[in-house]
């Protein structure tokens, strides 16, 4: 499992996925949270918004990223 280094207590969606470069754009972020591919400790997550926090787990098309 990648670790993703955030510097603030938490980060919105799609904001972490294109830091960890999991997303080149926002607009690829949208897609993939819209899409349903995005998953935050196991639970879908549509949000573009949804706040992510330290220890967190971020999977996306089956890859597991965790937030420290």
């Amino acid at each position: 499992m990648e670790k993703i280094e955030i510097r603030t207590e938490s980060i919105n969606l799609d904001q972490l996925l294109k830091w960890a470069n999991i997303a080149a754009t926002g607009g690829e972020a949208k897609h993939l949270i819209q899409s349903g591919e995005v998953l935050i400790n196991g639970i879908v997550e549509t949000r573009r918004g949804k706040k992510v926090y330290r220890n967190d787990v971020v999977t996306v098309s089956g890859q597991s990223f965790k937030v420290v």
